[in-house]
């Protein structure tokens, strides 16, 4: 799924947002749909929100808009959903990258949080997210400074999973999304959100996740299948069950 608003470098309008929102429901309530895609162009992932739109609104509008609640949609979902990025990747872009499971980045990608050059601050996730990501020092740099992270610096840092040529952005987040949905569904499903849990909430609460999550994997139709596949020295048949 690519993100089309080319002239405003895909800038987060509400209508976008609202339609990007319900196609990745309609996909993640798609049994056949194992993982996810969200790109952007060459030039852009999203270069941040329709500033024009935010300029026009007032505090309680924004509020009751619910406006950033779309992004908690967006991490919720069930199905993994792996961000492409290539070009900028700013504020509610990186917000959204963020809210993704996992970021394949192009050498080209830049990625910030430059809010506070407009009086304002990250409100979709940055400032917590990011934080938690590639830790206080360059979140504050970042957040504060208005500083880019080119791509290699945004892999050192944690920020994205791989990092590729400028013109393999797209098809390296599909093969690593067809590896994705390779695996047994259900399984890759309780390991996501086990995964959130670490990244979430303390080392003992997440141990305690996991196992259940474990015994849960352990009593589906797949484990059954991975196993025995594994013992008959054949690709598995995984049915998501």
């Amino acid at each position: 799924m690519l993100l089309n608003r080319p002239q405003q470098l895909n800038a987060l309008s509400d209508e976008l947002m609202d339609e990007l929102v319900t196609a990745l429901q309609d996909l993640d309530a798609d049994d056949a749909v194992r993982c996810i895609v969200l790109g952007g162009n060459e030039r852009a992932f999203a270069a941040g929100a329709d500033i024009g739109e935010l300029a026009r609104v007032s505090a309680i509008e924004l509020y009751y808009a619910r406006r950033i609640e779309r992004w908690d949609t967006i991490r919720n979902l069930w199905t993994p959903l792996v961000a492409a990025v290539s070009g900028y990747c700013l504020g509610g872009g990186c917000e959204l990258a963020l809210s993704c499971d996992l970021i394949v980045a192009s050498e080209s990608a830049r990625f910030g949080q430059p809010e506070t050059s407009l009086g304002i601050i990250p409100g979709a996730g940055g400032t917590q997210r990011l934080t938690r990501v590639v830790g206080k020092s360059v979140a504050m740099d970042v957040i504060l400074s208005g500083r880019l992270l080119t791509a290699d610096e945004a892999l050192a840092s944690g920020l994205v999973a791989r990092v590729v040529a400028k013109e393999a952005w797209l098809d390296e987040a599909k093969r690593v999304a067809r590896d994705i949905a390779s695996k047994g569904p259900v399984a890759t499903r309780l390991a996501k959100e086990a995964v959130d849990r670490a990244y979430e909430s303390t080392l003992q609460l997440g141990l305690e996740y996991e196992r259940r999550a474990l015994y849960l994997a352990f009593a589906s139709e797949d484990a059954r299948e991975g196993l025995t596949a594994f013992t008959e020295k054949r690709k598995a048949d995984f049915k998501g069950r």
